[in-house]
């Protein structure tokens, strides 16, 4: 008998399966920038000194910060696809 748990289940269709905090945080910078950011969720970490490092910090800490930014990043997903169809 193995003492290995099995892998967690694929979920092909969560675009955020596999997408760490980082990645999410460093793709909305890249898009809005930290004011962009601060305007749409209005957190200090955004707005004074920010960096990555300290916005990390804070949304591991936050879940409901965290939501906040996981949902503003599959928004700017769907904007993307939408452009991307209308060519």
């Amino acid at each position: 008998m193995s003492d290995a748990t099995p892998p967690p289940p694929a979920q092909p269709r969560n675009p955020l399966h596999g997408v760490t905090l980082e990645a999410i945080v460093e793709a909305l910078r890249a898009e809005y920038g930290w004011r962009g950011l601060d305007e749409r969720i209005p957190l200090r970490c955004f707005a004074f000194e920010p960096s990555v490092k300290s916005s990390l910090k804070f949304l591991r800490r936050t879940p409901w910060a965290r939501e906040k930014v996981e949902s503003l990043y599959l928004f700017m997903l769907r904007e993307r696809q939408r452009a991307q169809r209308r060519g």
